[in-house]
């Protein structure tokens, strides 16, 4: 959908760019903080604890006093580490974080009926570079895990490669199938051509493979083999203290958050809201972004509740999953894709 946008707010279209990539950027941290809450207390009630209590209200500013603890512990490098790959990898971790989140839209007003969604930037072949964009951080987890000489470090990051190289396919294969049957590649024209269908009714298929992918993608449970505690103490990041083990650490809850909103655009109908909510002039300025958000939360919850609903797998299993099983689906989920595009018209 092409919209016209008035004349006298074109040259101040850059500045508002800007100061949506900045306000993301902040609400990005504060929603990774809110994470790890939502996981810490989610996990205590599946277990039948309290969780974080004493520090602020329902243990709230519990996260501002780890963060105080990250910023004022020693921060310590192995004797025989590589130092410019130890030092400079978590900020390469944290820059697929970022260059992510500039094509992710994460809300829209409407203005007079007229639809702006809330994206840094929007580019027709947007999926494919959120996708690539991703797969930088297992270069990142590389040289954390190279740098840091440490054995265990190094055996996680393969495990990751192992991994990643084959859940990479079927998740290609999946948005691929998306973007062939909505016709373009670009996140919020598929976000915008889903309406009240969602193309979880769509792709059923389509949505089990990717959600399954996705968790393989970011290493949650139960596809954290590159850092399981019982044989690899932390994997990958064993000899991280201080902030820079907490840069790692926050990057994969902000992939954990961005993750789900791509589950939300793509498959559980973005922002999309009722006419008479999108003509409301009040309405139209919070519900769509409201819908999107409470979406992804939804989303994040169920990762979380997979990490004690499902035991870790072994890392044949990881593999066997991903090519004898999730392949096949992927590929005839995009048969169906295809098909149901040319019925569609896409």
């Amino acid at each position: 959908m092409v919209i016209e946008i008035p004349e006298f707010i074109v040259p101040f279209i850059p500045w508002i760019r800007g100061l949506v990539g900045l306000s993301l950027v902040g609400a990005i941290f504060l929603g990774a903080m809110g994470a790890v809450w939502i996981e810490r207390k989610l996990s205590a009630d599946i277990q039948f604890r309290h969780g974080p209590s004493r520090v602020g209200k329902f243990g709230l500013l519990q996260l501002v006093a780890d963060a105080i603890k990250l910023f004022t512990k020693e921060d310590m490098r192995p004797s025989n580490a590589d130092r410019l790959l130890f030092d400079n990898a978590p900020i390469f971790m944290m820059s697929s974080v970022f260059l992510m989140l500039v094509a992710i839209p994460v809300g829209a007003v409407f203005i007079n009926g007229v639809e702006y969604p809330l994206a840094v930037t929007e580019m027709d072949i947007s999926v494919l570079y959120i996708e690539a964009m991703s797969a930088i951080t297992i270069f990142g987890i590389f040289m954390i895990a190279y740098g840091s000489n440490n054995k265990y470090s190094l055996l996680g990051a393969f495990r990751n490669f192992a991994r990643m190289v084959g859940y990479e396919v079927p998740l290609g294969i999946t948005v691929v199938s998306v973007a062939i049957m909505t016709g373009s590649l670009n996140i919020v024209e598929i976000a915008q051509s889903q309406g009240l269908l969602w193309n979880i009714f769509l792709q059923p298929i389509g949505f089990i493979v990717f959600f399954i992918a996705l968790m393989a993608d970011m290493g949650r449970l139960p596809f954290d083999q590159n850092e399981s505690e019982e044989e690899l103490v932390a994997g990958w990041i064993t000899e991280y203290t201080g902030m820079r083990f907490g840069l790692g650490f926050f990057a994969e809850y902000i992939h954990m958050i961005l993750g789900s909103f791509l589950v939300a655009l793509l498959f559980l109908g973005g922002w999309n809201v009722p006419a008479f909510i999108a003509n409301n002039a009040v309405l139209g300025l919070i519900a769509p972004t409201g819908f999107l958000l409470l979406k992804t939360v939804l989303v994040l919850m169920t990762i979380i509740g997979m990490r004690w609903a499902v035991p870790r797998f072994r890392i044949d299993q990881v593999v066997d999953m991903s090519w004898k099983k999730l392949l096949p689906l992927s590929l005839l989920n995009l048969v169906w894709a295809v098909g149901l595009g040319l019925y569609l018209g896409a």
